[in-house]
């Protein structure tokens, strides 16, 4: 018979999606007030797969992905989201509108998960609204794409990018970089 016993802590990640760099740049610094200190701020990527946010943010719209020092425990990410969903309703137009688009989720050695407030088959609820997105899977030495993975994180680059995070992941586990969300 196992044991259950909990999960180690996870390595929280941002997608920030804006059209402003003052607001994307404003958003990371309100993230790092609650979150502590980022240890990477991505490339700048041209968000234009879809045209899903065009209308209300506007276009050319870029993303930066956004690692943190501290390592988190699984349980708080959809806390995690709930925060983040009010810092876009901060930085909205007074009709609404996002300005800033920013998806928490983590890395941890075996996946990427995204949380989401929409369910769907490969999306297990957690709680509070919030249900776990299954992005990426980690086989064979690298990330790898799912079925369902989002056509922007298909990219060489960006799996690329999450390996060099899965990497970072590895040390901060070594050195025991918590965060008691």
């Amino acid at each position: 018979m196992g044991k259950p016993k909990e999960p180690q802590p996870v390595k929280l990640f941002m997608s920030l999606i804006a059209l402003e760099p003052g607001v994307f740049q404003q958003g990371v610094k309100d993230l790092c007030s609650t979150l502590g200190e980022t240890d990477t701020i991505s490339q700048r990527f041209p968000f234009d797969f879809t045209d899903y946010y065009t209308q209300e943010m506007g276009k050319p719209l870029f993303r930066h992905f956004v690692t943190f020092e501290r390592l988190i425990s699984i349980v708080a990410l959809p806390d995690i989201k709930q925060a983040t969903n009010r810092l876009e309703e901060k930085y909205a137009t007074p009709d609404g509108n996002r300005r800033i688009n920013i998806d928490p989720g983590y890395i941890c050695l075996e996946h990427v998960i995204l949380a989401t407030t929409k369910g769907y088959a490969h999306r297990p609820y957690l709680r509070d609204g919030i249900y776990a997105d299954l992005t990426l899977i980690y086989r064979n030495k690298s990330f790898q794409l799912l079925e369902w993975t989002y056509p922007d994180y298909r990219q060489e680059e960006v799996i690329a990018l999450f390996n060099q995070f899965r990497k970072k992941y590895k040390e901060n586990l070594r050195e025991g970089s918590t965060h008691p969300c």
